[in-house]
């Protein structure tokens, strides 16, 4: 009785040993456990953080490019002393451009699902909407000044900002802030004010027709630039350059209709490239890489990033043309960036905020 009753206490001493120890490698593998868990979430943080950089990255050199590009183009067009009807060129270099972009790509990493060219019906019977869009606005605008002097009309043309927001907040559903309605309608105001000269009150005696046509073709072309962004958008993972080869197709297609309505008979008597220059050609290349970088600024960021990127152009180009030309800013041009560059802290500060 005594052996038994000292053999169950070591067989009991043995358990409890082994139960701690069993809990001692529970705790261990749970500890590890955790830590690989934790070691995972660092690993995935820094990795989105990485991504996030890059990605910003991305955005802020093609808006960076696109302020660039977009300022340069009314200063060639000074140069030139011509404004052109070279869409139809425009299209086609973006085209080509494109081309090469995904030449180089299918050479380094094959042709994929999300690089090739073909394509669905579903896919690209979307794409000849906005180019169909630009053809309507871009033959309002050559009527347009039959109603409306270039001062006007330039201050007209900000009518398309408060488009943009609008048609952002509806087709796309993306909500903006209080802040940033504001600052988009101070934007506006802005823009205005800086274009504003000795004729400017001009503009308030602009006809019915001329209003209408400012109207319709503010919507018409924020209608397009937010409908191209959903396109682009679509898909994330299609590689820009296809979906640019098939926007610039259809708008190929588009500008010669607009060639046929406005130039046919120069181009018959003269040729297509009557007129042509070396500054003509740059100007082409400028407005191609221009379009190209707008489609990026869509795919990348969104159209409202590309609304405050050609106001501050537009600023720029002022500013530049003061060393070019000798052009002199007014006391409406200085209150008018300063009213831009509120707009865009109170944008950033809205966004910040949502």
């Amino acid at each position: 009785m005594e052996y038994r009753k000292i053999r169950d206490e070591g067989d009991d001493r043995e358990t409890g040993i082994e139960d701690v120890e069993s809990l001692r490698e529970k705790s261990v593998l749970l500890s590890g456990a955790v830590l690989d868990n934790r070691l995972a979430s660092v690993g995935e943080t820094k990795t989105d953080s990485h991504r996030a950089k890059a990605k910003w990255k991305l955005k802020s050199v093609v808006t960076l490019a696109l302020t660039i590009l977009t300022s340069s183009q009314a200063i060639l067009i000074v140069w030139s002393k011509r404004a052109g009807k070279y869409e139809y060129s425009v299209e086609t270099l973006k085209c080509a451009i494109s081309l090469v972009a995904l030449a180089r790509i299918w050479k380094k990493e094959g042709v994929t699902e999300d690089n090739r060219l073909s394509t669905t019906l579903d896919e690209v019977i979307v794409y000849p909407i906005p180019a169909a869009l630009y053809l309507v606005k871009n033959l309002l605008q050559y009527y347009i000044f039959a109603y409306v002097d270039a001062p006007g009309y330039q201050i007209l043309k900000n009518l398309n900002i408060i488009s943009t927001g609008v048609l952002y907040r509806i087709i796309l559903k993306k909500r903006l802030s209080e802040i940033q309605w504001a600052a988009f309608i101070l934007l506006t105001a802005g823009c205005t004010t800086a274009q504003l000269n000795s004729n400017s009150d001009r503009v308030l005696q602009t006809p019915f027709q001329g209003w209408v046509m400012a109207i319709v073709m503010a919507l018409l072309s924020g209608f397009a630039g937010v409908y191209t962004e959903a396109i682009i958008k679509k898909r994330p993972s299609r590689n820009i350059n296809v979906q640019n080869f098939w926007l610039y197709i259809f708008g190929m297609g588009f500008n010669a209709i607009a060639i046929l309505v406005q130039d046919f008979d120069a181009v018959m008597k003269k040729g297509f490239l009557h007129g042509y220059s070396p500054i003509t050609v740059l100007m082409i290349f400028n407005h191609a890489l221009s379009g190209i970088a707008v489609s990026m600024v869509m795919k990348y960021a969104d159209n409202i990033v590309k609304v405050y990127s050609t106001s501050v152009a537009m600023l720029l180009t002022a500013v530049v043309s003061v060393y070019l030309f000798g052009f002199h800013l007014s006391l409406a041009f200085f209150l008018g960036t300063t009213v831009v560059s509120v707009a865009i802290y109170l944008h950033s500060a809205g966004k910040m905020q949502r």
